[in-house]
């Protein structure tokens, strides 16, 4: 038989490049990973396999900048709830955390962790040494990471309540050109995360340098999303100016009411430091909730040491009223326990806690709602994540819409299976970027369906350095997303979040089908993606 032209012809579809442009009819040959023609009338004899797209529309395939999958992609390489959504990047280590690097002083807890939650071993200590593992599995989708600051001040001095000494600094700078010279894209932030909370500004700007040197980025989980969410914007800019350095701000918010006003001031800050040459992006989940370590609502003085160390002070009856006070506030916060749910816990007798609010779990359990929160934290080792529902539409739909603004999950690669498919998670790990093109754009008509793939592909690729993708264009790579713009869908729900969507029955991977009629085929052609890799096209 002889050769084929095309190792694969999308033919017939509506194909949007990534550029916000309207989509036009055509046919997109693959060779290899590469696109290699986008032409109409291609004839499908010259290819090995062809899959009818008329009617559908043809992405590039979808980039995930906020994810937080890792050790997920270990225990199951098929990155389910997220290939099956039509995303073929995802880019992790955001909010701080981070898989490396590893040391004596923070190895032991990560090492629990992923025995208990997955059964996965941790046997590496470095950045290199996970990218190893992965690309030892395989996976459904390419991957690429920052280092989280967190884990690096871990990894240094522990979670400890002061700077660094000179000693210290020089060490996490170390680890920085390490890691970025391995290939990290940048240094994440999680400041409203212990240990992250503990720096201060000085200390940032002067990592972020050393990050800058690489052509790294900064992204951030601002010191603020609610009350003093202004003095947070402005560190994260003052940092980033300060450093010279490319700025990403996660997940974007206004959370509680009292704060939904202040949207406009954002989003105006946004455009005017960008004006001013700032190199800036935020991302943002099309939610009214968002999802977090339970921990969140504990003051950050009693979370120093040891993980030991933080629940034998909130366990000691000395420091109960001050605590109590703190958590206190924390309600007013929300308004009532009965907008924060329980949404996943370690231990197999808490299982049933899964999904129930706050002020419910602690009625059943006859506590008061203090009582019941420290109680549980103590329990599970302080293993336990929260949804809470504080967020605006209107003001989601305002922050969506800014040219600034890209969309990205703020979630994990799972399945409705095995360890993975485990508790009551929030529902963006499943239908982020779905329910954004089915709600968002065909049923509400927030913006046009063009706009909205741009700000899914090439927005993300060219501000996060994923260069060859992103884009429909021949000899670029052939990560592609094959969708019905009238069926697709979100399915996962907050009572039963693991659930895939509709409407989306093709996903190829550098050239290679992941998901075909709907199935995933087994098949992991993910890729390793390197800080600023070179490409030769």
């Amino acid at each position: 038989m002889a050769a084929k032209d095309f190792d694969l012809l999308i033919m017939g579809g509506m194909v949007y490049d990534g550029l916000g442009h309207p989509g036009v009819e055509a046919d997109v040959a693959v060779k290899k990973d590469r696109i290699a023609r986008v032409a109409a009338g291609l004839d499908p004899a010259r290819a090995a396999e062809v899959i009818d797209a008329r009617g559908l529309a043809v992405a590039p395939g979808f980039i995930d900048p906020h994810s937080h999958t890792d050790i997920e992609l270990l225990v199951n390489p098929r990155a389910e709830s997220k290939i099956r959504q039509g995303v073929t990047t995802e880019i992790a280590g955001n909010c701080g955390y981070t898989v490396f690097p590893l040391t004596w002083r923070n190895y032991e807890e990560r090492r629990r962790y992923c025995d208990e939650q997955y059964g996965v071993p941790l046997i590496w200590r470095d950045l290199e040494g996970f990218f190893a593992e992965l690309e030892s599995r395989g996976m459904a989708v390419n991957y690429a990471t920052f280092m989280g600051h967190g884990t690096l001040r871990s990894a240094v001095f522990g979670a400890q309540d002061r700077p660094p000494n000179p000693e210290e600094m020089a060490s996490m700078k170390e680890l920085i050109r390490q890691n970025m010279e391995i290939g990290a894209l940048g240094i994440s932030t999680g400041l409203i995360y212990v240990p992250g909370c503990y720096a201060d500004q000085r200390e940032l700007i002067e990592l972020c340098r050393e990050t800058a040197v690489y052509g790294g980025m900064y992204t951030t989980h601002m010191r603020n999303e609610s009350d003093y969410l202004a003095e947070a914007v402005e560190e994260a800019i003052t940092i980033a100016q300060e450093a010279r350095i490319s700025l990403q701000i996660s997940h974007l918010k206004l959370a509680y009411p009292r704060n939904w006003s202040k949207i406009h001031w954002v989003l105006s800050r946004l455009s005017e430091v960008n004006a001013q040459g700032l190199e800036i992006l935020a991302d943002r989940y099309p939610y009214t909730a968002s999802s977090t370590v339970l921990s969140a609502f504990m003051p950050p003085w009693i979370q120093q040491g040891t993980t030991s160390e933080y629940l034998a002070r909130l366990e000691d009856p000395a420091n109960a009223e001050k605590i109590r006070d703190y958590v206190r506030m924390q309600e007013e916060k929300v308004g009532s326990w009965d907008n924060v749910f329980i949404s996943s816990v370690l231990r197999k007798d808490n299982a049933h806690l899964a999904g129930k609010s706050i002020r419910r779990a602690a009625r059943e359990a006859g506590k008061d709602p203090y009582v019941f929160i420290r109680d549980l934290l103590i329990s599970e080792q302080d293993q336990v994540w929260m949804i809470n529902f504080s967020l605006n539409e209107g003001n989601f739909k305002q922050i969506i819409l800014h040219p600034l603004v890209v969309i990205g999950s703020d979630g994990w690669a799972r399945a409705p299976y095995g360890p993975l498919g485990k508790d009551k998670p929030h529902p963006r790990s499943y239908g982020t970027f779905p329910r954004m093109l089915g709600r968002y754009v065909r049923e509400e008509r927030v913006m046009s369906l063009e706009r909205a793939i741009e700000k899914m592909t090439s927005l993300t690729a060219r501000k996060f350095g994923i260069y060859g993708r992103g884009l429909i264009k021949e000899g670029l790579f052939a990560d592609l997303t094959v969708f019905d713009p009238d069926r697709i869908i979100d399915r996962a729900t907050w009572t039963e979040p693991h659930q895939y969507p509709d409407g989306i029955p093709h996903v190829i991977v550098n050239g290679v089908p992941v998901i075909h009629e709907g199935n995933h085929t087994d098949r992991l052609p993910g890729r390793i993606l390197r800080n600023r890799q070179s490409i030769i096209l």
